[in-house]
């Protein structure tokens, strides 16, 4: 076992398990009055899922040099909700309790390509949960939150599976194809939900 390895699993043992479910209780605190919202969760990152993100390699170098303190997304925490309409009202949220370092709206490149849609912060660790029975050495500054609709949610799951298992073979072109043209369909989907929301709500 490395080092790396044997610091962040006791990390991830005493310190990011705990403070998932403390930042999980947070955001449900924030948005139990919210309607529409399917699940709201948080955990910390695996193990394996940190060790495989720290060695990265880009352009023939570490893209991390010191992975325990650049790798943001050491706690991952999600809000799925129903409708497109629903995620500038839950942003509203989350904006007016969380300091964000980095927003982004990730889309597809260009607009003839399908493929990840969702909306994504980084939030600064609230004060109020930093808990002092944790070792606040070993606690993260920020945490990663994504927001997204049930349709989003399902295939970046299901992409993510087929797709990104460690070990598994590159996916063909055809394989490709056939996932963009899922997503082309969620994508469709999402904005039909969308509108006959809006129409029969007003």
């Amino acid at each position: 076992m490395t080092d790396l390895e044997a610091t962040y699993r006791e990390r991830y043992r005493a310190v990011l398990e705990p403070l998932a479910a403390a930042i999980e209780e947070h955001l449900l605190d924030h948005l139990g009055s919210e309607p529409r919202i399917d699940r709201v969760s948080a955990r910390a990152k695996s193990v394996d899922r940190f060790l495989e993100k720290a060695q990265s390699v880009v352009d023939d170098k570490p893209k991390y040099e010191d992975p325990l303190r650049q790798i943001q997304d050491q706690i991952g925490a999600r809000i799925v909700t129903f409708y497109r309409s629903d995620v500038d009202r839950i942003a509203a949220v989350i904006e007016k309790y969380y300091r964000p370092v980095e927003t982004q709206e990730l889309l597809p490149e260009c607009e003839w390509e399908f493929g990840y849609f969702g909306r994504h912060y980084v939030l600064l660790l609230p004060s109020d949960l930093m808990d002092p029975a944790l070792d606040k050495s070993q606690m993260p500054d920020f945490f990663e939150l994504q927001i997204k609709t049930l349709f989003q949610h399902a295939w970046s799951e299901a992409n993510h599976d087929l797709g990104y298992k460690s070990g598994s073979a590159p996916l063909d072109a055809d394989a490709k194809r056939r996932l963009a043209f899922t997503s082309a369909q969620a994508w469709g989907a999402d904005r039909i939900f969308d509108q006959l929301f809006i129409e029969r709500s007003t």
